[in-house]
């Protein structure tokens, strides 16, 4: 009975430590640099709606560059990676608001969202990398 809870004890141990580490493993964050163009509205395959991202730097947990249009500063860009999947946060703003923008990176697309705060709406956009 002894060794049986030796033995689960250890199991235990082993499984809680081997998942511990899959969750520390690096995620590679760089694949975000470069140039970006968003479709502003996936949903219609046939408009022109597009926006372009610059992402011009990406340091620990934080990244840099353009959004929307050049020049547009992006601001307050986080990183967090501790799932095991590159999500973003960010702010820009330009003459018409502040914008509140975030995504996920999945199999080479980002797939975000930027929410006008006086504008009153909230775009769903998938960019993939500009040619």
């Amino acid at each position: 009975m002894k060794t049986k809870a030796i033995l689960t004890t250890i199991f235990f141990t082993i499984l809680t430590f081997s998942s511990f580490s899959q969750n520390k493993e690096e995620v590679n964050t760089k694949v975000l640099l470069g140039e970006w163009r968003l479709d502003m509205s996936p949903q219609n395959t046939e408009d022109n709606n597009f926006a372009m991202m610059r992402i011009t730097d990406v340091t620990g947990n934080t990244l840099k560059g353009t959004f929307y249009r050049e020049g547009v500063q992006l601001k307050n860009g986080q990183i967090n990676t501790q799932t095991g999947v590159i999500h973003v946060a960010l702010t820009s703003g330009d003459n018409s608001g502040q914008y509140n923008s975030s995504f996920y990176y999945k199999n080479g697309k980002l797939y975000g969202t930027t929410h006008a705060l006086k504008r009153n709406f909230l775009a769903v956009w998938v960019a993939e990398r500009a040619k």
